[in-house]
């Protein structure tokens, strides 16, 4: 068993703070830096941990889901959140800004689901 303060590196907190349980996480396809440059971190840059959050995000993931899926406590899944986030490699959204990106809810079906729980 490794410690949370070894994966970390004896961070505590996350750079960021803006993640929350439900804020969406999606790995970048073709990361790039501020001046167009792909991003190719060495294997050494990141850890196993940071490599499984970038497999499991291929697909969009809530931040609760990955740290499920990494059997990791949420506060140490948002540092090593963020610290992809930093290097480019993962996309974090708000959950509202996904569902407005998608053309947001659909409100007849949300009146059927409604009308159809008032009938039970």
């Amino acid at each position: 068993m490794v410690r949370p303060y070894t994966i970390t590196r004896g961070r505590t907190v996350p750079e960021r703070d803006d993640f929350s349980l439900i804020t969406v996480l999606t790995t970048v396809q073709d990361p790039r830096d501020e001046h167009g440059a792909p991003v190719r971190p060495g294997r050494r840059a990141l850890q196993p941990e940071h490599r499984a959050i970038l497999e499991r995000c291929r697909h969009p993931a809530a931040v609760a889901e990955v740290a499920a899926d990494l059997d990791l406590p949420v506060s140490v899944t948002k540092i090593l959140l963020a610290d992809l986030v930093a290097h480019g490699l993962l996309l974090a959204r708000a959950p509202l800004s996904v569902a407005r990106a998608s053309g947001g809810p659909d409100l007849g079906l949300l009146a059927a689901v409604r009308d159809g729980l008032r009938r039970l």
